[in-house]
């Protein structure tokens, strides 16, 4: 998901405010709109009113008419906040919840917050809709039952790049080959070093010390290649021109395909990780009723639908496939063949002392 600074501590988008505004979602959602990931501490919300919700989601990650929507339905008005990565939401939350009503955290990141008790359990009777989940997504290893969590959006991690350059196919295309030597970025989180484990043959998910310091001396020995580490933004530096070959997720790099034809995706060969973003409740949550209206709402069929039209990222809603465009349904960057996903492998939290691994090998990778 896409990040871009803003000039404001925090964005009150009202649903009217919206509307009335007229921006598309990329506009609104990245353009000045909400908090940027680098702009301080956000100030404690307090319950102002009984019909609000406040929602804490990453960027250009919603319908462009989905917050107005709900409230003319509903006649909840919506907060809504960005963050720029799972450690920046975790960080937030771990030190009490300023008043958010509803987050999005990844899968992984879910039972890490289960563990820490910074999320409630959820009413199911109070989501109906949760019926329209695909069973595929409706027990999780992370989250059995869906006691804490609903599937919003899933998809893959993988390499965008320009195809006038070259066709990448390989994690191996990425540390090795000099055609993308100095126009190649990574993110600049654990991700990358699930990248790189992958790239050597091992689990994304290994808590082996040697693996992983195996990844970091190979990032090491390729960082000359590198341009930069981003802070997710690798979407925008490729259609930018400013590289040629990033790691990104499949939706940025999709949303992007739209609007430049040279633009593409794959799941390298050797396999790579499949994700998921959630929808949680907090704990300290001022506004637990409204955001269960809000879960339900989004995983209305034709919302969940429609939203994952608009932004171009796999539905976990079966439901919601009617709604989607047949050309999205069959496009293999937002929803890849079974061979590919027989391929990847979903992230699971394990514990704070292999966090500590991966985290120190990404502080070692940044400063080489």
């Amino acid at each position: 998901m896409a990040r871009r600074p803003t000039p404001s501590p925090f964005a009150a988008l009202t649903a009217r405010g919206l509307a009335a505004r007229g921006l598309t979602r990329r506009e609104a959602l990245g353009a000045g709109l909400a908090v940027a990931a680098t702009a301080g501490a956000l100030p404690r919300l307090g319950a102002a009113q009984d019909n609000q919700v406040n929602v804490y989601n990453w960027d250009t990650y919603i319908g462009e008419t989905t917050i107005a929507d709900f409230t003319e339905r509903t006649g909840i008005e919506v907060r809504y906040d960005l963050f720029a990565s799972n450690d920046e939401l975790f960080a937030k939350l771990r030190e009490g919840n300023p008043g958010y009503d509803v987050i999005y955290p990844s899968n992984d990141w879910v039972s890490r917050m289960v563990a820490a008790d910074m999320l409630v359990p959820l009413d199911h009777a109070k989501i109906p809709n949760m019926a329209n989940i695909d069973p595929l997504f409706a027990d999780p290893a992370f989250d059995p039952g869906r006691t804490y969590s609903m599937p919003y959006m899933w998809g893959t991690l993988g390499i965008g790049f320009r195809s006038t350059v070259g066709r990448p196919s390989k994690w191996a295309d990425m540390f090795e080959d000099d055609l993308w030597a100095g126009k190649m970025s990574f993110l600049a989180d654990a991700h990358s070093i699930y990248a790189g484990l992958k790239y050597l043959g091992y689990s994304l998910n290994s808590d082996d010390p040697a693996e992983i310091q195996a990844v970091v001396d190979a990032f090491v020995a390729a960082k000359s290649k590198i341009k930069t580490f981003a802070p997710d933004t690798g979407q925008d530096l490729l259609i930018s021109g400013e590289v040629d070959c990033c790691l990104e997720w499949s939706g940025d790099i999709q949303q992007v395909m739209a609007e430049d034809d040279e633009l593409d995706y794959v799941v390298p060969e050797e396999g790579s990780m499949l994700w998921e973003d959630t929808m949680a409740i907090p704990t300290g949550a001022p506004h637990v009723e409204a955001a269960h209206a809000w879960i339900d709402y989004i995983l209305d069929a034709q919302v969940h639908g429609a939203i994952a039209e608009e932004i171009k990222f796999a539905c976990p809603n079966a439901a919601a496939m009617q709604y989607i465009p047949e050309e999205d349904r069959e496009n293999p960057t937002i929803y890849p063949s079974r061979s590919v996903l027989e391929r990847c492998e979903i992230r699971v939290y394990q514990s704070e002392e292999v966090s500590r691994l991966y985290q120190d090998a990404l502080t070692k990778i940044l400063a080489a």
